[in-house]
């Protein structure tokens, strides 16, 4: 079945950008000029993903805002000299079919997929965190697609982090197939010193079954308090075996202040409208 589906969880508080985002969504964060979920957003279409589901909360309505259309910005762009950004602007409307729903409660990843069951039905479907934009000649996602078209399992997105930092993820038990593929067979969220299996660690997206959504509700709260996503697709992994993609691409944390601005400087240096002035500008700086 092809994966035509994608969940973007965008409910969090951001409470580690803070104080910015007391009155503007993490995910609305601009990165040059578009913001963090467009990125995203952008990443799932060219992947071929047709129906997407973002999962909001109070305050949020600047993301359903920026992906409707705006009829009186497009007519004060239809002038000799602005259909660039006209289409640009035009664009973004349609990218996907984008529908939302609002997570009423905060109380972990798991908690918001299982909201999408009804839009998801019987199909695979993606889920791209929405604090995490991943650059990369071949989108993520359709790396994640093409493994799951080879082996139909459910598919995680991987990559090494650091020993140090290791605790702040999953850790998971793999074993290589080929390649940048692993077989995943286990996994614990933030795992404490001594109770990690790898460095390989889930980074921001993974492609998903049907299955999922009855292991949800069986969960009991997990690291933090919450209904870990990490615990339900451990279950996932143990009864099927699940296909890590060791993915290509530079993942930036748009809940992290300096990979924020990681992304700011190498996004600035690749944008046409920035890219030349911005690097001298870079030059110029007398740094210690």
């Amino acid at each position: 079945m092809k994966v035509k589906k994608a969940i973007i969880p965008a409910a969090g508080f951001g409470s580690r950008m803070l104080p910015i985002t007391k009155s503007i969504p993490k995910e609305m964060l601009p990165i040059v000029d578009k913001p963090v979920l467009q990125y995203i957003v952008e990443e799932a279409s060219e992947a071929g993903i047709e129906d997407i589901l973002i999962i909001t909360s109070r305050g949020k309505t600047s993301i359903e805002n920026h992906f409707d259309r705006m009829p009186e910005l497009e007519d004060s762009l239809r002038k000799p000299g602005k259909e660039a950004l006209l289409e640009s602007i035009v664009n973004i409307s349609s990218l996907a079919n984008i529908s939302y729903i609002r997570q009423q409660e905060i109380n972990g990843l798991a908690n918001a997929i299982q909201m999408g069951k009804s839009f998801v039905g019987n199909e695979p479907f993606l889920v791209l965190y929405g604090d995490d934009v991943i650059i990369s000649d071949s989108p993520v996602s359709k790396q994640l697609i093409d493994a799951y078209e080879e082996f139909n399992l459910p598919v995680l997105g991987i990559q090494e982090v650091s020993e140090e930092t290791i605790s702040l993820y999953s850790s998971l038990k793999t074993s290589k197939i080929r390649d940048n593929l692993y077989m995943v067979t286990d996994m614990v969220e933030k795992p404490a010193p001594g109770n990690r299996f790898s460095l390989f660690a889930i980074l921001g997206r993974c492609l998903l079954t049907p299955e999922i959504f009855d292991i949800i509700p069986k969960l009991i709260p997990g690291s933090g308090g919450e209904i870990q996503l990490t615990d339900a697709m451990k279950i996932l992994a143990a009864n099927t075996g699940c296909v890590g993609v060791d993915f290509v691409g530079k993942r930036y944390d748009l809940g992290n202040k300096l990979s924020f601005l990681e992304a700011q400087v190498e996004l600035g240096l690749k944008h046409p409208e920035t890219a030349e002035g911005f690097k001298k500008y870079l030059k110029s700086l007398k740094l210690d």
